[in-house]
């Protein structure tokens, strides 16, 4: 008799990444900020094609929070300038591979040039399925909840679970199944307030532009012996399904 075969591990429908420690990866090498910002580029584009080769269906990161504004004014000038590059470079290649983008948070103050670049891009993959790809981008996770309770008074719709969650940025994909940090740091910094209330969280000391294939593969597996309880007891989710009825 044939030894039983080993189910595979589940791999997250939606993960959702924190991509910090860009700036402290460039100091390290005693390089400006910008440069790690312009290897974490690079690691998006590598993290994007590991997760459709795993099977995720949805990739979301934090590009750059509603908070990062604060930061000195070249880095920011730094890092909407690199945006605006990267639009223009990247997605052409991301439409050929299938991947659907979609730009998630507030669009007023940003630059015609940066606009433009979102409009296009959005407009260019929107008929793709093999990957959605969200870029958190001028986001913050209170102002998600904000909006989204304002878009529903002024529509007249009671506010509720449901119906916050529908008018939600990220209405549009299932809540994360897992919540990944690069850097170090221990904390979601108003990222998916919301919609990670029940994702497992992977926190690594990989700073972003070193997270590679083998650091997604440590998280999957992590996330594979979490039991996804949602509320409930052990005993009540291992209960199987009840049999159809013929």
């Amino acid at each position: 008799m044939s030894a039983p075969t080993a189910l595979a591990p589940p791999v997250p429908h939606h993960i959702a990444i924190v991509m910090d420690g860009n700036g402290r990866w460039a100091s390290k090498r005693f390089l400006p900020r910008i440069a790690g910002h312009k290897q974490g580029v690079d690691s998006l584009k590598r993290c994007a094609r590991a997760c459709d080769a795993r099977g995720v269906k949805v990739l979301t990161v934090f590009a750059f929070s509603s908070e990062n504004w604060q930061r000195p004014v070249e880095e920011v000038s730094g890092l909407m300038d690199l945006f605006a590059v990267a639009l223009g470079r990247e997605v052409p290649q991301l439409h050929a591979d299938g991947v659907q983008l979609r730009f998630i948070g507030e669009r007023v103050g940003l630059s015609a040039r940066v606009l433009q670049g979102i409009e296009k891009a959005e407009a260019l993959t929107a008929p793709n399925a093999r990957l959605i790809l969200n870029i958190c981008f001028n986001y913050g996770g209170r102002w998600d909840i904000v909006q989204a309770a304002a878009r529903l008074a002024s529509q007249g719709i009671a506010v509720t679970e449901q119906h916050l969650s529908q008018a939600m940025a990220l209405a549009h994909v299932p809540d994360p199944d897992l919540v990944i940090r690069t850097g170090g740091e221990w904390r979601i910094s108003n990222f998916l307030l919301w919609q990670s209330a029940y994702s497992e969280f992977v926190f690594t000391d990989k700073l972003w532009p070193d997270f590679d294939e083998t650091e997604l593969d440590l998280a999957i597996a992590a996330f594979g012996r979490r039991e996804r309880r949602f509320g409930k007891t052990s005993d009540q989710v291992c209960i199987p399904p009840s049999p159809a009825v013929a």
